[in-house]
Parts: structure tokens; sequence; C-alpha cells
């Protein structure tokens, strides 16, 4: 008959199980990454992910069964969000652990870049170092409620949809570097090689919102400009 040590240390076990398996699904990774960087409804979720909102809508209910996630009614849409940040923290670190221990993910990255010319030496903590001095023209290429849910210090909203409408606002004389949600985003990769194949020294930043505040790094809240502005040489601003 197991001992109370015994049944203590399964119940804790299966307790972590139920977080494990929470994390067994891509889409459910998928789901929150996505919810890391601002909360969303079901129907927001199910758009960006490709799925239907039955089947989105079952994955965020083991999300929420597991703690991850929580719920809220606003009108007549439920708008979901991540639990914490330990929540963003957890799946960051699993993307950081699979990059690292898994030779097929690095493949795939590789892969897709060189098919874009994107695969150039590029030290990231150097790129991360100008950017924390203001050296460079530093975008945030992800939808706007994002980045006023969280972004970068200095960063200016330039959304990938709005690119090619707003290009005449990035100075043509400094170096541009394009950022999104984390090193498997493609909207940065894509913003880039626009951006190059208009004439501007531009570098994609793997590093995402998450990646930078794990680095103990401040993030600013704040609006996205409601109307296009120029964007100063020296500061990145107005």
């Amino acid at each position: 008959m197991p001992t109370p040590a015994r049944r203590f240390k399964t119940a804790v076990y299966e307790h972590l199980a139920r977080v494990g398996k929470a994390l067994a699904s891509a889409s459910r990774l998928e789901l929150l990454d996505l919810l890391a960087q601002s909360p969303r409804s079901v129907d927001r979720l199910a758009t960006e992910t490709g799925q239907t909102i039955a089947n989105t809508s079952q994955h965020l209910q083991v999300l929420r069964h597991a703690r991850l996630v929580e719920a809220e009614k606003q009108g007549s849409y439920v708008i979901y969000r991540l639990a914490d940040d330990q929540v963003a923290e957890l799946s960051r670190s699993l993307r950081v652990l699979a990059a690292a221990r898994v030779a097929d993910l690095e493949k795939l990255a590789r892969d897709f870049l060189g098919a874009r010319g994107l695969l150039e030496p590029l030290d990231q903590e150097t790129l991360m170092a100008r950017v924390g001095r203001g050296e460079v023209t530093l975008i945030d290429v992800r939808p706007p409620e994002e980045f006023a849910a969280g972004h970068i210090p200095g960063a200016v909203s330039l959304p990938l949809s709005e690119l090619d409408r707003r290009r005449s606002e990035l100075p043509v004389n400094r170096d541009v570097v394009a950022y999104c949600r984390g090193p498997y985003c493609v909207m940065a990769i894509e913003a880039v090689a626009r951006l190059r194949a208009l004439g501007f020294r531009a570098f994609r930043m793997e590093a995402g919102v998450q990646d930078w505040k794990a680095r103990g790094r401040r993030v600013g809240p704040g609006l996205a400009p409601s109307r296009p502005r120029r964007i100063n040489a020296k500061r990145g601003t107005r």
C-alpha cells in the first residue's frame, strides 16, 4: 500500500502533468504565443491560427482547465488572456529549450530564412545593445493592439499592413530594425525583405517583447500612433 509520502508525490506530479498535457499541442502553443502579445477574442484567435471557432474554443478550454488562461465576457465577445506573466515565460522557455535541443527546428528556421536571403551573420546581442542606445530606427510591425499592450522602449508602431503606405516616414540614412513576436514570427522577416527591396538598410531583431523582458529590460506600455508621423532620424519619434 502506498505511503502518505508516495501518494503526495504522485498527486503533485499528476497536477504538473495536467499543465504538460495542456502544452502538448501545436495549436495550443500558438494560442499561448498570441495571447502573450495581447488579449484576444475567440473569433480573432481562430482567424489568426486558421482554425475553426469550435476547435479554437476547445483548445482554450483545455488551457483554461490547466489555469494557463483566463476569460472575461465583454459585450457579445469572450476575451481570453494569459493567467499571468509566468505563463508567458513558460511559453518562451519552452521555445528557447526546443531551439537549443531540437535540430529539426533550427534547420526549419534556417531553410525558411535562407530562402529569403536573411541568413547573413548578425550578432543579436550587439543589435539589441544598439536598440537600447537608440542608435537605430526601431519599428514594431505587430498589430497596433499588441504594441499598445507592451512594446520595446523607443519603438514606433508600424504594422506590416501599413509598411508600404508609411515607408516615407522612415529616414533613409539610418539603419532600420524590425521586430515582432520573436524568432519564429514571420512579420519582421517580411518587413525586412520589403524594406531592403526599397533600398533601406534593414535588419531583423529576433527578440520579441517577452525576450526583451526576460533579459531584465523595461517594456514600455502605451498607445500606437493614431495618425502617421514622421520618424525622427535621431530618436525614432516625432
